[in-house]
């Protein structure tokens, strides 16, 4: 099987139409004409994960994140990020990533992340404006009992496993029911998670002053951060191999064990 048969079949699930404007998307780095014998799913592609994918023989490495998001200026090898692609080369490794793309589509990054706070009844939280099927940003539904601000942002600590996380909010007493969540950079977005109704907004990388915005809004948001997008390691690894027992390819798929959070809590 080769790493264009399993492109094809992912970009039916996650259609590279939908992804945001000038999103690097796609293949990173190799040729996807290449067979594909072992696969690994990882949320960013850094040193550490290239040099556990040498270690276990990976020919593929399937991402969230776009390596080449920031592209090189050039290939000298004392910078860290130039030595990684160096290495990827040598040891014939393909690097291909869906961004913004498997964070829209149906069953994607963000029905991952609503299912594992419990959303229910859910529906898109920023619509996309696609004519061909109503793709949107982001989700928004509601818990099965009311709770309080600060309780769920607790719950939300452990459900995605994080030693910490930011809380943004006037009245941590308050009782919520309807939450919206966007995974990564969504900050920006939050005039439409209260627009539609929401209690909480969960998403990462609130900025300092946008903060401030969400407070004098008087909307409650919680700030897991970035790294809770490691839901997708586990996920795109079940859909691989869903994928592959469909299609009768010979293809192994192991999951990154490699935390690329790059924050330490102290």
């Amino acid at each position: 099987m080769r790493g264009i048969d399993l492109i094809k079949r992912f970009e039916r699930f996650a259609p590279r139409s939908i992804a945001v404007e000038h999103d690097p998307i796609g293949l990173q780095i190799g040729d996807l004409n290449r067979p594909v014998k072992r696969l690994m799913t990882t949320l960013d592609v850094r040193p550490e994960v290239v040099d556990e994918a040498i270690e276990n023989n990976v020919d593929f490495i399937f991402a969230h994140h776009p390596v080449m998001f920031r592209p090189a200026k050039n290939l000298d090898l004392t910078v860290p990020q130039n030595k990684m692609y160096a290495e990827i080369i040598k040891h014939d490794i393909t690097v291909y990533a869906a961004h913004t793309n498997l964070d829209d589509a149906d069953g994607g990054m963000n029905d991952w992340l609503a299912a594992a706070i419990g959303l229910h009844e859910t529906t898109g939280l920023v619509d996309l404006g696609t004519t061909e099927h109503p793709f949107s940003m982001g989700r928004i539904g509601d818990l099965s009992t009311a709770t309080t601000v600060l309780d769920f942002a607790k719950r939300c600590k452990q459900i995605f496993n994080v030693a910490g996380l930011r809380l943004v909010s006037h009245h941590p007493d308050q009782l919520i029911q309807r939450v919206a969540i966007l995974g990564g950079d969504g900050g920006k977005f939050f005039n439409i998670a209260q627009q539609k109704g929401s209690d909480v907004y969960i998403t990462g990388d609130v900025y300092y002053h946008t903060g401030h915005d969400m407070l004098a809004a008087g909307l409650n948001v919680i700030d897991p951060g970035h790294n809770i997008e490691k839901i997708c390691i586990a996920h795109l690894a079940n859909l691989f191999i869903k994928w592959a027992n469909e299609n009768d390819w010979s293809i192994e798929v192991i999951q990154s064990k490699v935390n690329t959070d790059p924050y330490t809590f102290i």
